[in-house]
């Protein structure tokens, strides 16, 4: 038996709308969350077009002019303006007839383009209980008939499985909220065993060593510490009717351990460095978990990997940044301290002005974290 997905009513809507304005095809990403019982589709986002694709001259329509790299850019744009315990669960199609039998095969390919390219970005891996498999919808823009397959991201030769496919109302309506404030001062070295220091893959060492501490953290849920196998609302007040809000909200405390146990043995390295980077702030997260009793650990994964993310993707944004302002032919790092008195003192303006550049970004880290649910989806990436 295929994996049921239920699937907010507005989508329908949203999708019926894309078959009779768009041709010969569209595509896009579904946002939600994955449960061991179900999956819940949230959201349906159409993939912006190309200037030149709106410009094309009328002709006989065809898949061939999918642009890949397009698509997987807009899923990683999309993913980083995600709170916690939402992804991108698969890819969607509205076509023409004549490209239903191409149509399938298109979307398979995506489905593991789109995968690859998230996952390249992940300071985290997945765990084996959790669902791997991703949708690919596909429409017919004439007859509006719906065909849904999964298929495992995690295995290469997966093949397609039916999937059921329900549209609800309301259905976020008794999801519950989990937030977090955490205070970040890392500290990331910058080795000095080569003439260049790649700025980018030392902070990314850095921040997988951060991304540990806080996988190793206590969770305190509104103060207490819960067993992960148990009900997240478990002894909180039931509400019937219209009595019953729309969102609980959770309030959850991260304590990070302050140096290792006293069993554990460690050693001391002792390294050359030309420099340093600090990442200093605080991260604001937010996190969002299905209410058909969800337990524990659903929740504080759900809340570590947003708080993982959050400054994971500040930095790339960063970093991106500068390889814009530099021009894409130069490449981001910190030169070496010279001996002339000239050189000494560019190297250090370098490194104050990355410096003061990580902090000012870090700021952005709390608006960024922090959108509600609703309006997350508002934005849709468009590149020049």
């Amino acid at each position: 038996m295929g994996r049921t997905y239920l699937v907010e009513e507005s989508i329908g809507q949203y999708l019926t709308e894309l078959s009779t304005k768009v041709k010969p095809y569209v595509t896009g990403l579904l946002i939600g969350q994955c449960s061991p019982q179900r999956d819940y589709v949230i959201r349906a986002v159409r993939t912006p077009p190309k200037e030149q694709q709106q410009q094309e001259s009328v002709g006989p329509p065809k898949l061939a002019s999918l642009d890949e790299e397009w698509i997987t850019t807009h899923a990683s744009q999309v993913s980083r303006m995600l709170p916690g315990g939402l992804l991108v669960l698969g890819v969607f199609m509205i076509a023409a007839p004549e490209l239903a039998k191409d149509g399938q095969n298109a979307l398979r390919k995506l489905i593991f383009s789109v995968e690859k390219s998230l996952s390249k970005r992940r300071l985290w891996k997945p765990t084996e209980e959790e669902v791997s498999d991703r949708a690919a919808l596909q429409i017919c823009s004439a007859t509006k008939k719906v065909v849904c397959r999964t298929y495992d991201v995690q295995d290469p030769k997966s093949s397609a499985k039916p999937a059921d496919w329900k549209y609800q109302s309301a259905l976020t309506a008794s999801w519950v909220a989990l937030g977090c404030t955490v205070n970040v001062n890392i500290h990331i070295p910058l080795l000095a065993t080569s003439p260049n220091h790649d700025l980018e893959k030392n902070t990314k060492n850095g921040l997988n060593r951060w991304s540990k501490q806080i996988e190793d953290s206590v969770f305190l849920i509104n103060g207490q510490v819960k067993d992960e196998d148990t009900e997240l609302l478990e002894g909180q007040k039931k509400f019937r009717g219209n009595a019953q809000p729309s969102t609980q909200f959770s309030d959850v405390k991260v304590l990070t351990q302050l140096c290792q146990a006293a069993s554990a043995r460690s050693t001391a390295t002792v390294q050359v460095c030309s420099g340093s980077i600090n990442l200093r702030g605080a991260v604001k997260c937010r996190a969002y978990i299905h209410g058909n009793k969800p337990k524990v650990k659903e929740a504080i994964q759900a809340l570590k990997r947003d708080i993982i993310n959050t400054l994971s993707d500040r930095c790339e944004i960063l970093f991106e940044d500068l390889i814009l302002n530099e021009g894409p032919q130069k490449k981001i790092d910190v030169c070496p301290v010279a001996d002339s008195p000239s050189d000494t003192q560019q190297a250090q303006l370098t490194k104050a002005t990355l410096l003061l550049k990580l902090q000012q970004n870090m700021g952005l880290v709390v608006a960024a974290a922090v959108a509600v649910l609703a309006s997350i989806f508002s934005f849709n990436y468009f590149s020049d």
